[in-house]
């Protein structure tokens, strides 16, 4: 293992040492001159030192005091490795001692990957507090559902205090309204005291629009490449070696100083790294030397569109050696059988031919022709556990990338609601869950923000509204700047108190205590596992096997009884689960299923779930 420079505490920004003192660190590689204005209105001058840095030792700044740097003597910015912007993001930041926490947690152990059941949640609107108190609030409700990983999505200071966090500008700043720094180590401290893991969302592709003062500071972005966002973030350029440690030491943050078990990396398709070692790479090397230190387990998750298994593949293999990846196809592929219609992204899936691909293949398009790509796309994805893979129904981006940000209880029936949840839970993939599924919110996941220039805001709300003309999407979108867009996509905890919400919850828990309970439901053994589709009948049988046990699960997203063969005798299987049975709001007082001659037949829009007696 190769010696890290960062691994005991953070470098970059402002840090206590033991005497109090704190230590100033910036990279400012292209300055003349460094300065940190004080709160008091004293200047304190940096030492320029090797490869871009300024340095300074002091006691005259202290935990919780406000600061700016000034570059050049006329520059006045503040920390881009801030820890905290209580005034907003074109403020002074202030000096945390990330070390002051009080952490009980020491007896901690992250579970295995493969036996996560992850719950994303936006901070903002999962709560009436907004904010990290709001998540703790429902931690017991969570425990109740079955949920082990709760995923955060991004907490870095983005401007005011309504947005989905993807436009952050302080990666190493907590967003002070929903609690700052030491309301998120509490937030985990808790969470593990309950038995949950907690998966951060982090973004490492862009920065943006609004605070965004990178530029100034030094080469953080290249014109080589160019993003969604713009300018792509230098991992590979001039000066990219002071870039690269910033982001290490982000990553290395969270999990030695934050305690968080794993981060979900956004996009890293949108990562432009020609280096001989990728950033990747460097991060994953990093990360293994802090556990190798630690003793503590901590895993990397990727967003990424490229089905490619390099992102997954060891390092060993010349691969990035992350821990497992969101599969979006699974998603496009199920939505698709649930009747989903094919425009924009969604042009280029089959509905259940694809579906039955992707639960046996992970992807999809593994080197066929895509037509919405206009090319051959993707590689196999052999040799991989199906805990490399995270596969969802729903999560932030496939709910609040439509026009009108409707979930599943807007667009499905009932009970087409409940064989998408099934079909997630009995794949051989990671399941995961987003925010208030389980009891069938009915409030909207719009998209929202609140930016403080008027002329950005007029960007933002042109830019989805070409966005939504590839889906032939009519109609406005809500203003992602009006506060009360925000409001409406808040969860409506009251409606657990409803009879057929209460009911859908009950169902998400049998579902959840299914898949923990019975092995080859939870082995994730992607070389015993077979789908058969009926795409005439919009049916498919899916079965998983281990040495000890035998599941057949048949899935009808039509709207009609359907036939499908049977092998033998339904007498020689167990019942575990129908979504048809009436204690699970569906129309049956039986099973929901019966036999004819070599037939089973299955209710409209349900899942049968069986396990063979004799195994």
């Amino acid at each position: 293992m190769k010696e890290s420079a960062y691994l005991k505490q953070r470098r970059v920004g402002i840090n206590f040492n033991d005497a109090q003192q704190a230590e100033i660190c910036l990279w400012a590689p292209t300055a003349e001159s460094v300065e940190v204005e004080l709160e008091n209105g004293s200047l304190l001058r940096l030492q320029k030192q090797n490869q871009g840095y300024w340095h300074a030792t002091t006691d005259q700044l202290q935990p919780n005091d406000l600061y700016k740097f000034i570059l050049d003597g006329t520059k006045k910015l503040p920390d881009p490795a801030s820890l905290s912007q209580p005034n907003g993001v074109h403020e002074a930041s202030a000096a945390i001692d990330l070390k002051a926490a009080e952490w009980s947690d020491e007896e901690w152990e992250n579970p295995k990957l493969n036996s996560y059941i992850i719950y994303e949640i936006h901070t903002g609107t999962f709560s009436t507090a907004g904010n990290f108190d709001g998540i703790a609030e429902h931690l017991d409700h969570l425990l109740e559902l079955g949920i082990n990983a709760i995923e955060i999505m991004p907490v870095a200071q983005f401007p005011g205090a309504r947005n989905w966090g993807y436009d952050g500008v302080f990666p190493f700043a907590v967003q002070h309204s929903y609690g700052g720094a030491a309301k998120l180590q509490e937030l985990v401290n808790t969470c593990h005291a309950k038995g949950i893991a907690v998966i951060l969302d982090v973004v490492y592709n862009h920065m943006g629009p609004e605070g965004n003062y990178f530029g100034e500071f030094g080469p953080y972005f290249t014109d080589k490449y160019h993003t969604p966002w713009g300018q792509a973030v230098n991992f590979d350029d001039e000066y990219c070696d002071g870039v690269r440690a910033y982001f290490i030491e982000n990553v290395l943050m969270w999990f030695r100083d934050f305690h968080i078990d794993a981060l979900r990396m956004d996009a890293v398709h949108a990562i432009k790294d020609l280096s001989a070692e990728h950033i990747l790479q460097a991060i994953r090397l990093e990360v293994d030397a802090l556990m190798e230190v630690t003793g503590r387990t901590h895993y990397l998750i990727v967003e990424c569109d490229l089905n490619d298994p390099r992102f997954l593949d060891s390092p060993e293999k010349n691969g990035f050696g992350m821990d497992a990846q969101w599969i979006d196809e699974f998603h496009h592929a199920l939505r698709i059988s649930a009747g989903e219609p094919t425009t924009g992204y969604y042009s280029d899936f089959q509905g259940i031919r694809h579906l039955e691909k992707a639960y046996q293949d992970a992807y999809v398009y593994d080197g066929q022709y895509s037509e919405h790509r206009k090319k051959n796309f993707g590689k196999p994805a052999k040799d991989l556990q199906g805990s490399k893979f995270i596969v969802f129904s729903q999560n932030h981006d496939q709910v609040g990338n439509r026009m009108l940000g409707e979930r599943s209880s807007e667009l499905y029936s009932f009970e087409m609601q409940k064989v998408l949840a099934g079909a997630v839970m009995i794949s051989p993939f990671l399941p995961m869950l987003f925010m208030g599924e389980e009891y069938g919110e009915t409030n909207p996941f719009l998209y929202f923000v609140s930016h403080t220039d008027p002329e950005l805001n007029k960007m933002v709300r042109e830019g989805r509204k070409a966005e939504f003309a590839a889906f032939h999407a009519e109609g406005e979108a809500p203003d992602p700047d009006a506060e009360q867009t925000f409001l409406q996509s808040k969860l409506q905890w009251e409606l657990l108190s409803k009879p057929q919400h209460q009911t859908m919850f009950n169902y998400y828990k049998a579902l959840i205590a299914l898949r923990k309970d019975n092995p080859a439901l939870s082995n994730g053994d992607r070389s015993r596992i077979t789908a058969i589709s009926y795409p005439d009948k919009n049916t498919l049988v899916l079965k998983r096997w281990e040495p000890r046990q035998q599941i057949v699960c048949i899935l009808n997203f039509s709207k009609e009884k359907q036939a499908v063969p049977a092998e033998d005798s339904i007498h020689n299987w167990k019942l575990l689960l129908s979504s048809a049975d009436e204690k699970w709001g569906g129309p049956c007082t039986d099973d929901g299923a019966c036999q004819e001659v070599n037939k089973l037949i299955i209710q409209p829009e349900s899942i049968l779930i069986y396990t063979r007696k004799d195994a």
